[in-house]
């Protein structure tokens, strides 16, 4: 018996649906959220793609708990087959027809724990950003009046707190009152940052992933998880080159007439993960050259600029996290591999 196979285009509260039936006949109807899992329930057993956008993950695992096979597409290779006006209806038609390509890439499902995560990383992020930005005004506030500070998170930070008494002295009364407000504001984004790493940490040393990858150089408990949760099953990509090019860490190529030129990396993919994986690399690579230690990328640093070098080292972790996670293998920092003859 032939699997249906149904095209969903998923919002907020408006779900439209494609699928043709076995005798020819096409249907594209529209559903509420309720009505459509309804709807799903009491149909047989098929396959459901559907754009890999906000909540995609959640209702593939409500289409998993109803007996249907999920399938996730990234928007970019579905928009090529709407052939009308962007519709629901157009869009629900053309995730219909993408998903029957042959070699379509597909997105692997994440899990709830795995999301979770994710949220963590998210704000953890942001009030990284925000602890930054406050640190950053306040030297630029106290600049104005004369002082200056040093750059830097921590020694700006630092150099602040020690030099109260001067600041005080500096700043009119109606300012200084905020400073030392915005000051107490920082203190309670790096206790919101302490906490958030403690739930992070306890998460990755409780996944077997996670432990198996720490073991890599430039690989912390924050890239280890980012990972982890980001792309979900690593058997979900054919290759480590194929991973290295979802998260954006391969050149870029344009060609005609045979010849192809390879510019920047296409950074795409998530760049947070992305970011973590090459400061990862820089410090694996300051880490070389305060030691003196001979390798292939001490050795690609020499004869390439820095950035160049740290992006080639991330696309080569990347590559080994691939091995390790699909051969379920431990770290061996003296592994040759050999081509079968």
């Amino acid at each position: 018996m032939n699997t249906t196979t149904y095209g969903l285009d998923i919002a907020k509260t408006v779900f439209q649906l494609y699928w043709v039936e076995p005798s020819g006949k096409c249907f594209n109807r529209r559903f509420s959220r309720s009505k459509l899992l309804e709807f799903l329930a009491n149909r047989e057993p098929g396959r459901i793609a559907l754009e890999a956008c906000g909540s995609a993950h959640w209702w593939a695992r409500q289409v998993r708990a109803l007996g249907h096979e999920p399938v996730l597409l990234h928007a970019r290779y579905v928009r090529p087959f709407v052939q009308t006006n962007k519709t629901d209806a157009a869009d629900a038609r053309a995730i219909w027809t993408a998903v029957q390509q042959p070699g379509m890439p597909v997105v692997a499902a994440k899990t709830e724990s795995q999301q979770c995560v994710l949220g963590l990383h998210a704000m953890r992020q942001l009030r990284v950003k925000m602890r930054t930005m406050l640190v950053n005004q306040l030297r630029g506030m106290l600049f104005e009046f004369g002082i200056r500070i040093r750059p830097g998170l921590r020694a700006g930070l630092k150099e602040i707190v020690q030099g109260m008494d001067e600041i005080e002295r500096g700043v009119p009364p109606l300012l200084f009152e905020f400073v030392h407000e915005q000051l107490q504001s920082i203190e309670g984004l790096d206790r919101e940052i302490a906490r958030l790493d403690q739930r992070i940490d306890a998460w990755g040393r409780q996944n077997r992933a996670c432990k198996t990858i720490l073991a890599i150089p430039g690989i912390g408990m924050l890239t280890a998880t980012a990972m982890v949760a980001t792309i979900g099953d690593a058997r979900t990509f054919k290759s480590g080159r194929q991973l290295a090019a979802y998260l954006g860490l391969v050149p870029k190529q344009t060609g005609t007439g045979g010849k192809v030129w390879l510019s920047g990396i296409s950074k795409r993919g998530d760049p947070y993960l992305r970011t973590l994986l090459i400061h990862g690399a820089r410090v694996v690579l300051s880490h070389l050259r305060r030691k003196n230690q001979p390798g292939w990328s001490l050795l690609l640093a020499q004869r390439r600029p820095k950035n160049v070098a740290a992006v080639a080292l991330a696309n080569k972790t990347v590559r080994t996290i691939w091995a390790l996670l699909t051969h379920d293998r431990a770290y061996d920092r003296d592994y040759v591999s050999v081509r079968p003859a």
